[in-house]
């Protein structure tokens, strides 16, 4: 019959009721599809007992496939299995089993029977292709699933909350949100359409509205808001949309808040690296004055309205954010084409600093500010390992297999995009995660090849 078969196990330190449970929550499935693979849900019953399914579409190349999967054999705290409905494969059964694996663990088994279309000649062609896509893809979600286990215990009994969610439709907010709800939380998202949905509330920040009443009592907001500062030149009506942005979500947010007869806990607001502008080769921490130019006016503005909250006696997060990678959206996602072409290169001299931080360690540092009272005021959200523009670039050519021999002039750059290559992609911001690392934290990614490698499947 040409049968295939793949099956991969992790030794994960929790027990095995808590891991199944992980995986019968929402988001889960969101949790579980890798960032370089191009997989959007279009429909789910709910769950992964008997009859539930699930239908996705996946991009291969060029090609969007789509894929409808039934779930049966469902064992409580055990077992249960997705079975190919329509799609790609001629056959395809994908066995979850968790089973106990002495006090307080369990072993995570992930098993595959497929078969290619095409019988031999889909094997010939296809077969070593689909196996490393297996292998690299079950390696990621296994070590996922682990680690996102593994932050539910480091953080002890954390009791649910309802967490409003600003953003949520972001490249940031669309990782955070399944992760807040695999931790067994509430997540409300916030939307600019009517009528809302489910897990919905309307608002327009621009005409400063949002209705407590409607929005009932959360115990967190976490704000994300903000026009991309990166998307175009800096005309006068993009700076003042950019700036418009974050003083209307974020007046807006913590007007609902301070009115809320009951006030949330703690608000966590998204800054920027952005704060402390061109610096050389100066460290900075959360201590490092503000730099000059229109992005630390930026960010100066959207801390001072945030901090509106605190005044009201609500917890408040400042988090300024280094460049987060990630191939689904923001610089990593411009950059790593151009790269995987062969024509990828250091920008200007290279040796400007980059902070960056992993996507993973991005919505992990905004969950660990949610939880941990020791985060208030700014925060730096950056991994300890600080590179250059020239490294950075190296390092993604190795990752990726390819040259990077060929530099952006940064005449080039300012031609193109004016004030903002700058103030982005020239100017030098060496940020150290000082406040992060001093409250616990601790990074899943804290190099840049470890996480290149990860969110880009190598």
């Amino acid at each position: 019959m040409n049968d295939e078969t793949f099956s991969l196990s992790t030794r994960i330190e929790r027990p095995a009721a808590e891991v199944f449970a992980w995986h019968e929550r929402a988001g889960a499935l969101a949790r579980l599809c890798p960032p370089w693979e191009r997989v959007e849900l279009v429909k789910s019953s709910g769950g992964v007992r008997d009859g539930a399914t699930v239908t996705v579409r996946n991009k291969v190349g060029p090609f969007w496939t789509e894929w409808r999967v039934e779930h049966r054999d469902y064992v409580a705290g055990r077992q249960f299995c997705d079975v190919q409905v329509a799609g790609p494969f001629a056959r395809w059964e994908h066995w979850h089993r968790i089973d106990p694996a002495g006090p307080g663990a369990c072993e995570l088994t992930d098993e595959i029977f497929y078969r290619l279309p095409g019988g031999s000649l889909g094997r010939v062609v296809a077969g070593s292709f689909v196996r490393r896509k297996l292998a690299a893809m079950f390696a990621w979600r296994q070590e996922r699933t682990k680690a996102d286990l593994e932050l539910a215990s480091r953080y002890g009994a954390v009791l649910p909350r309802r967490i409003l969610v600003a953003g949520a439709s972001g490249m940031v907010g669309k990782a955070l949100v399944p992760l807040l709800e695999t931790q067994g939380h509430q997540v409300v998202r916030l939307v600019r359409r009517r009528p809302a949905s489910e897990g919905e509330v309307y608002w327009n920040p621009a005409a400063g509205e949002l209705d407590v009443t409607t929005l009932g009592a959360v115990d967190a907001v976490v704000n994300l808001s903000g026009e991309n500062v990166g998307a175009g030149r800096w005309t006068k009506g993009r700076r003042d949309r950019i700036l418009r942005s974050r003083i209307d979500t974020t007046r807006t947010l913590v007007g609902a808040m301070t009115k809320s007869p009951r006030k949330p806990a703690v608000f966590v607001n998204a800054s920027a690296v952005g704060f402390y502008g061109e610096r050389g080769d100066d460290e900075l921490t959360e201590r490092s004055a503000i730099g000059s130019g229109f992005l630390p006016e930026v960010c100066l503005v959207w801390e001072t309205h945030a901090e509106g909250a605190a005044r009201a006696g609500i917890r408040t997060a400042l988090l300024r954010f280094g460049v987060v990678l990630s191939p689904t959206g923001g610089a990593l996602a411009k950059l790593w084409p151009v790269f995987w072409a062969g024509l990828g290169g250091r920008v200007g001299t290279g040796h400007q600093w980059m902070s960056w931080v992993g996507l993973d360690d991005a919505v992990g540092a905004i969950y660990h500010a949610l939880v941990d009272e020791r985060c208030g005021g700014p925060v730096n959200v950056v991994a300890p390992e600080a590179v250059t523009n020239g490294v950075f670039s190296a390092t993604l050519g190795r990752v990726l297999g390819r040259p990077a021999m060929l530099p952006v002039p940064a005449g080039a750059l300012r031609f193109i995009f004016g004030e903002m290559a700058d103030a982005t992609l020239l100017a030098s911001t060496r940020v150290l995660p000082t406040r992060l690392q001093e409250s616990g934290y601790v990074f899943r990614q804290a190099t840049l090849d470890g996480a290149l490698r990860s969110c880009l499947g190598k």
